[in-house]
């Protein structure tokens, strides 16, 4: 591998922004890239060289996450303003508004299909939105403390939460239950995602750490100490093979995941670095900062062609196996242990600093069986070729499995409910809260009309 790379180099610096750098996200035609601050504005930064970048202002309160569309004609944000808005990334700069939290929102998503948005609050929530028809769906209410990140899976039927209750939880999307929990962080867990292929999530520490899960197995599999301050942010490489982090100690490290090591430490920003974002072919990855900066930098230490491998990748029915519910549902809680401007265009070719250091972790990527295999384990042979499943010898009445699905069902109208009722209660709270701030209001107004009449009184007195 080290005959093929090669140094990330800095390709572009944009300026815009007039406070910290919190969020971003390229378009999934890498031709835009959208970053939100501190200073309450969206930018999305066109990527032609000398072309004109686009300002979005509507948030009342910082911009805490940022994420475009599949198919890349909406912009997600999500804001401090307790409210989630859906941009039009063009010049006119239009937006819906969806608000059903009751405090800071921390992050959004889009689902892979486009249909659904996850969000994350300081209300110790996580809300999943219809985008179509743009309102509020469900929660997932189990953390215990602010909710700082949620990930929805590849295939849109998990989603993974982290939040400073220290936790780390996996949802199923169908039933709205947490599935699972991992634990063991010395501090708020900062960050969450899936790698490429559903079956591992990644979370970050403010306890310096980087770690991976195995979801099928439940197993911490690699488990990283590089940075000498708490871990903001992270992102994927879409081959899955790398990481890229930034951290509170003013860098970005680059990890080979295959080998367990880290490869790069880029030095950029001047303070700590709180967005990375690798671009979806992987070609290019952008980071942002406490200093206002957004650098966009050239990957190249890794020359395999990765839109032609993504492109094969989509081809197939299932890129690997997906994580079933079955295999990772956990039997009990367990710890694991381990310790509107002008883009200002500056091109540089300054070489990355790299290290060379020795493995971290000897653990690599759990691989799969081959899915004949599986299927061979799903079927018992008879004689003469012959193949009977599973199911047809457990002895299960029909009967059974019918009053089983009509349970299931029931379920699933009382969960609809209680996401009906919940929507209702939120409405009913901001009526009150209303009315509440208009009565105070008319007490003003009669203490102070109570007032004049005594003057007037005492006057003619």
């Amino acid at each position: 591998m080290a005959s093929v790379m090669e140094d990330p180099t800095l390709e572009r610096h944009f300026k815009g922004h007039k406070d910290v750098v919190s969020c971003a996200d390229f378009s999934p035609n890498n031709k835009q890239l959208a970053t939100g601050s501190c200073d309450k504005n969206l930018m999305i930064w066109n990527l032609t060289p000398k072309a004109r970048a686009f300002r979005f202002v509507g948030h009342t309160d910082i911009i805490t996450g940022v994420h475009f569309s599949p198919n890349g004609s909406l912009v997600a944000s999500s804001s401090r303003d307790q409210t989630v808005r859906l941009w039009t990334p063009s010049i006119k700069g239009e937006s819906t508004v969806f608000k059903a939290h009751t405090a800071s929102v921390r992050s959004v998503q889009f689902s892979s299909d486009g249909q659904r948005l996850v969000t994350a609050s300081d209300d110790k929530s996580v809300k999943v939105w219809g985008v179509e028809r743009k309102k509020f769906l469900y929660s997932l209410n189990r953390h215990t403390n602010w909710v700082r990140c949620a990930r929805f899976s590849p295939d849109g039927r998990l989603v993974a939460s982290c939040g400073d209750d220290r936790t780390v939880r996996l949802w199923d999307t169908s039933s709205r239950q947490c599935i699972n929990i991992f634990t063991d962080y010395g501090g708020s867990a900062t960050f969450v995602d899936f790698n490429s292929s559903g079956t591992c999530i990644a979370s970050s520490g403010a306890d310096n750490t980087l770690k991976i899960w195995d979801i099928r197995t439940n197993k911490l599999i690699q488990h990283y100490i590089v940075h000498s301050g708490g871990v903001n942010c992270f992102s994927f490489h879409p081959s899955g093979n790398y990481l890229i982090s930034g951290s509170s100690d003013s860098t970005m490290k680059i990890l080979d995941l295959l080998e367990g090591r880290l490869i790069y430490t880029l030095h950029g920003h001047k303070g700590p670095v709180l967005a990375v974002a690798f671009s979806r072919d992987g070609d290019l990855f952008a980071s942002g900062g406490a200093d206002s900066q957004v650098l966009m930098w050239k990957t190249n230490f890794d020359s395999l062609n990765y839109k032609v491998l993504l492109s094969r990748h989509r081809k197939r029915v299932t890129p690997d196996p997906p994580p079933h519910l079955m295999d990772i549902y956990p039997r009990s809680h367990h710890r694991h242990s381990a310790q509107n401007g002008t883009v200002e265009d500056v091109r540089s070719h300054d070489s990355a600093t790299s290290r060379r250091d020795q493995p971290i972790s000897s653990l690599g990527w759990t691989h799969t069986r081959p899915r004949e295999e599986e299927d061979e384990d799903q079927h018992e042979r008879l004689p003469g070729g012959m193949t009977t499943s599973r199911e047809e010898h457990s002895g299960i009445p029909s009967s059974l499995n019918s009053t089983l699905e009509n349970i299931v069902q029931q379920l699933d109208i009382l969960t609809q409910t209680v996401a009906v009722l919940e929507e209702r209660l939120t409405l009913t709270e901001d009526k009150l809260r209303t009315c509440l701030d208009n009565q105070v209001l008319l007490l003003q107004q009669t203490q102070q009309i109570d007032g004049s009449d005594q003057e007037a009184e005492g006057q003619s007195l």
